[in-house]
C-alpha cells in the first residue's frame, strides 16, 4: 500500500484501546529496524522526521529510504511525518514533499498566535490531502533544536483545547501532561528514588489527560517525549566507556495506561539512539579490531528491531492492528 495518512489508523486505535508509535528517523538502519518490527507483528507505524533529521540526512534522502520501507513492508500502514515543525514554510517544504502528516509546534506562542499559526498550516495541508498535529502546553528537555527548561514548560490547560481545535481544524493534538524530551527527562530533585536507590520519576497528569478526553470525546491526543529510557541500554553505555547518570524516562506502564485512553499516538526517539548506543559500544569493546561500519551497524539495527517490537507488544498494544 501506498503511504497512508494517520486519519484511519487513529481511528482505529481510539476505539481501540491502543496507541501507534511514532518512532524517529535519521538513516538507513533505523527505518529497517522499526519496519521490519512493524512487519513481524503486523503493525501501523508513524515515522517521523524533525527539522534537525533534514538537516542531517537530506529530505530527499528521507522520503526515499520510508518509501523503499513501504515496498518492502506490503502490509504495513506506515505514515510520514513532520515531528516538530517550527513555521508554516518548513510544514508546506514537507506536505509539497511527500510527507502525509505534519506537525507544526507553535505552543511556545500565546494562545492566540499558536491558533493562528495551526489554522494557517491546516488550511494548506488539508488542501493537500495531508494531516496536521498541533501542541497545546509546553514540553521540557531538549530534542534537536527543541530546548526548552522545566521552568518554561506549561502543562496544557484542558479549558483551552476546545476552542483550539475547533478554531486551527487540527486532526490531532499533542498535550503536555508531565513526558519530556530527551533522555534526562527529570531532574533528581524532581524524582524520589526507591529501595534500590533507582530514580522515580513523578506520575504522570492522567487527570489533566481525563479532562481533555472528556473536553474532546473522540478526538485523537498525542504524547511526545514518551521515551523510557531503559535502563539496561543505559547500563551498557555506561559499562563501556559512557557517562550518563542518572538518565530516566517515562515508566512503560504509564504509557499504557495512556494508550488505553485518548492517547493515539506515542512518540519515541531517545530510546532507538540508546538502543544504537549502547549496542555500538559495545561492540567496539568486545571487537577493537574491527572498522567495516557494516559489522558494528548490523547489531544495532537489531537493537532498534528488538525494541521497537518490546513497544509495539507491552507499552502500544498495537501489534496485529494493521
Amino acid at each position: 500500500m501506498p503511504l497512508v495518512t494517520t486519519t484511519e489508523m487513529f481511528k482505529k486505535a481510539y476505539d481501540g484501546g491502543y496507541a501507534v508509535g511514532a518512532f524517529n528517523v535519521n538513516n538507513m538502519e533505523i527505518v529497517q529496524g522499526i519496519t521490519e518490527a512493524c512487519q513481524e507483528q503486523h503493525a501501523p507505524v508513524v515515522l517521523q522526521v524533525s527539522k534537525g533529521a533534514r538537516a542531517y540526512a537530506n529530505h530527499t534522502y528521507l522520503v526515499k529510504m520510508v518509501e523503499a520501507a513501504v515496498q518492502e513492508c506490503p502490509d504495513v500502514p506506515i505514515a510520514l511525518h513532520l515531528d516538530h515543525g517550527p513555521d508554516f514554510e518548513t510544514c508546506k517544504s514537507c506536505i509539497d514533499g511527500g510527507f502525509t502528516s505534519v506537525m507544526i509546534d507553535a505552543s511556545s506562542k500565546p494562545f492566540d498566535e499558536n491558533v493562528e499559526i495551526t489554522k494557517k498550516v491546516v488550511e494548506y495541508a488539508h488542501a493537500h490531502g495531508v494531516v496536521v498535529e498541533a501542541e497545546l502546553g509546553t514540553l521540557a528537555g531538549v530534542e534537536d533544536d527543541v530546548k526548552v527548561s522545566a521552568e518554561d514548560s506549561s502543562y496544557t490547560r484542558p479549558e483551552e483545547v476546545e476552542e483550539f481545535v475547533s478554531r486551527t481544524g487540527c486532526d490531532s493534538l499533542a498535550i503536555a501532561i508531565g513526558t519530556s524530551h530527551g533522555a534526562y527527562k527529570f531532574t533528581p530533585e524532581q524524582c524520589t528514588r526507591n529501595e534500590q536507590g533507582i530514580l522515580v520519576p513523578p506520575p504522570l497528569r492522567f487527570d489533566v489527560l481525563e479532562e481533555v478526553s472528556k473536553r474532546l470525546p473522540g478526538f485523537p491526543i498525542v504524547l511526545h517525549g514518551s521515551s523510557s529510557v531503559p535502563q539496561k541500554f543505559v547500563d551498557m553505555i555506561n559499562a563501556h566507556g559512557g557517562k550518563m547518570p542518572d538518565a530516566i524516562g517515562i515508566p512503560e506502564e504509564e504509557l499504557r495506561q495512556a494508550a488505553k485512553l485518548s492517547v493515539c499516538k506515542i512518540n519515541i526517539d531517545s530510546d532507538i539512539r540508546l538502543a544504537i548506543t549502547a549496542t555500538i559500544r559495545e561492540y567496539f569493546d568486545e571487537h577493537p579490531d574491527h572498522f567495516d561500519p557494516r559489522q558494528y551497524l548490523k547489531p544495532a539495527r537489531q537493537a532498534v528491531k528488538d525494541m521497537v517490537a518490546h513497544k509495539l507488544i507491552h507499552v502500544l498494544g498495537c501489534n496485529g492492528k494493521a
